[in-house]
């Protein structure tokens, strides 16, 4: 119950935000936030992350990308339900991944496209503009690696051991 409230919190931030940024801005448009390091930008994302395979609006990368998200959401699923008796950490692990997967597929579903808007930059150098889903989806990525790290480190400390 606990993994589909935090998928539905997700959820919500991410279209919440969005929903802001589209009603607060016009598309393209930056506003600095911490001059010379953060911007808030509405822009749209048709490809996946770092804008891989984008382009002009097509059918068949739609619904590659669809497809794609339907297929992941289904192993993420798979895989809590095999690990969530191990740790708690799971829960919000595969949550905030499942959360960020959803939040990006309704962009997809309702605009054809990813809707982003954080900007983060040193001088002229910028990182790709993200949402709150990949940010959901980076920050369950980083923790269900750190479980698998620190697990693996404790099974082989404790087959040492023995």
């Amino acid at each position: 119950m606990y993994f589909f409230l935090l998928i539905l919190v997700v959820v919500c931030l991410d279209q919440a935000s969005k929903l802001w940024i589209v009603r607060s801005f016009h598309l393209y448009e930056a506003r600095e936030v911490i001059p010379g390091f953060f911007h808030l930008v509405y822009c749209t994302n048709t490809g996946a992350a770092f804008s891989i395979l984008s382009g002009p609006s097509s059918g068949l990368r739609q619904a590659f990308f669809i497809a794609i998200t339907l297929i992941a959401l289904t192993f993420v699923l798979y895989l809590y339900r095999r690990h969530q008796r191990e740790s708690i950490l799971y829960l919000f692990g595969f949550g905030l991944i499942a959360g960020g997967a959803v939040g990006n597929l309704i962009d997809r579903l309702r605009c054809g496209s990813v809707i982003d808007f954080l900007d983060f930059h040193i001088g002229a150098r910028h990182w790709p503009a993200f949402n709150l889903a990949d940010t959901a989806i980076t920050v369950g990525t980083g923790l269900i690696l750190l479980i698998m790290f620190i697990s693996d480190n404790h099974n082989s400390s404790t087959k040492q051991e023995k």
